[in-house]
């Protein structure tokens, strides 16, 4: 089923919430962590997207943003992640991970053999600082609740260590 969640207006910023398709945990290495960091940062430089707050997780990854194109943004940075992931994955020789994406490709996705990402990127719009405060909350704190690290400025691929140590993260964060 197709996502009902759309972005309404471009001059909010969005909770984005975005998942490997049957939350297949290929983030627990750093090649495919900076994939999706190298995509941020290009689309930060290229594309005026505004980056207020991240975080990638082992199947899925959080982020607020912002964009005059956000969807399109978005649909393109997960077409082009999907297609790098993919192609590393063949670099590596993981064929059992290949097979994980061609079996829960889903049946409409006939432009492709393999399907990365579940479908949408549920947007939630961030409409005041104290919402705004909840999210990055809720992002920063998402590795020590999974047990990864004891504090949230120690994970890597996350702004917080932006906001709790004011210290630069693997992407420039933006201002709310």
């Amino acid at each position: 089923m197709r996502s009902s969640y759309k972005i309404l207006d471009n001059q909010y910023p969005y909770f984005i919430t975005s998942t490997i398709l049957e939350w297949i945990p290929i983030f627990t290495n750093s090649k495919y962590c900076d994939i999706l960091t190298s995509a941020l940062k290009f689309y930060q430089t290229n594309k005026n997207l505004k980056i207020f707050s991240f975080v990638t997780m082992d199947n899925h990854f959080h982020l607020i943003a912002v964009n005059e194109n956000l969807s399109r943004i978005m649909s393109n940075f997960k077409k082009y992640t999907a297609k790098q992931i993919i192609n590393n994955i063949k670099k590596d020789s993981k064929d059992w991970l290949l097979h994980q994406f061609e079996f829960y490709k889903k049946a409409h996705k006939t432009e492709s053999e393999y399907q990365v990402w579940q479908e949408g990127f549920h947007p939630i719009q961030i409409s005041s600082q104290e919402m705004f405060n909840q999210k990055a909350e809720y992002i920063h704190y998402n590795p020590v609740r999974r047990g990864l690290v004891e504090n949230p400025e120690d994970w890597k691929y996350s702004s917080a260590s932006h906001y709790l140590k004011d210290k630069q993260c693997v992407i420039d964060i933006d201002s709310f």
